[in-house]
């Protein structure tokens, strides 16, 4: 009895998915515009908005200029929002609010373009083109409408947003430094703290920025070490006095105390040569 039961069951869910598919594709090739639109609206509340962005794409032509022109491209742009096509919506909804700027649904229409940049933001060891779309759609919306209820999330977004913006700059800053190109990473990591000042990587950059002074210098020709040991020391009491009890302070110590020598040394050579250099000017005057 069970079984026959399920099996009952089961046939009539087909019998209702094949005259469902039925109505469907009769509607595609029907010229009942008013009909599909209706149709396209049933599917999109029941969640099928594969089947309603098909129909309002067909009747879209035929609404434009009358008093449903924004409810089909309101709609329309919805559909591939709701069923994360983001892309494709970000197109449509921002024709829309260009085309529609007293629709009652531009609020909503103007979220979902702002929100679909956020949904199309990528991992930050990736291009960021759409992270800084986003930023700048979500900060247009919240300028427009400051009364939303929905701002304490985009705000959390917005927060999510930056620092996605500042791990792809400390990567990529970093990236030099990994690769042993110091004279680089130094300008690179640099940037990067000067346009997130406030980022969480800030100790681990200025880090970086000394120690890349540092082997920059060492590895330098004679002629250039002492003015590279002479930034990385500057680089060193900045990051010391910002950061005293870093684990880092330790490894940068030996690294000043190298650069210490260096330059007491070198300051050792040149009174030595401007010595010789005293000598040799008496002996050709003589």
């Amino acid at each position: 009895m069970g079984k026959n039961l399920s099996r009952i069951i089961l046939l009539f869910a087909a019998a209702v998915m094949v005259a469902g598919c039925g109505e469907y594709q009769k509607l595609l090739k029907s010229n009942d515009h008013e009909a599909m639109y209706r149709k396209a609206l049933e599917y999109y509340d029941a969640g099928k908005y594969n089947r309603s962005s098909q129909l309002l794409q067909d009747v879209a032509p035929y609404f434009i200029g009358t008093m449903r022109g924004d409810s089909v491209a309101y709609y329309l742009g919805a559909s591939y929002y709701k069923n994360g096509d983001f892309e494709t919506s970000a197109m449509l909804l921002d024709e829309f609010r260009h085309t529609y700027g007293s629709s009652p649904f531009l609020e909503d229409a103007e979220y979902m373009y702002a929100k679909g940049f956020y949904y199309m933001s990528p991992p930050p060891n990736r291009d960021q083109t759409a992270t800084r779309r986003a930023l700048i759609a979500i900060d247009e919306y919240m300028e427009r409408y400051p009364g939303s209820v929905k701002r304490e999330a985009l705000q959390e977004n917005i927060e999510e947003l930056t620092k996605r913006l500042h791990d792809k700059a400390y990567l990529n800053a970093k990236t030099y430094y990994k690769i042993g190109r110091y004279k680089a990473a130094v300008v690179a990591l640099k940037n990067a703290l000067n346009q997130y000042p406030d980022t969480e990587h800030r100790e681990e950059i200025m880090y970086l920025i000394t120690k890349s002074n540092y082997l920059l210098a060492s590895n330098s020709i004679y002629s250039l070490q002492r003015d590279r040991y002479l930034d990385m020391m500057d680089n060193y009491y900045n990051f010391v006095s910002e950061y005293p009890q870093s684990r880092y302070v330790k490894e940068l110590d030996k690294m000043q105390d190298n650069a210490k020598e260096f330059i007491a040394n070198y300051q050792e050579i040149d009174e030595e040569v401007d010595e010789l250099g005293e000598i040799l000017n008496r002996l050709n005057a003589e």
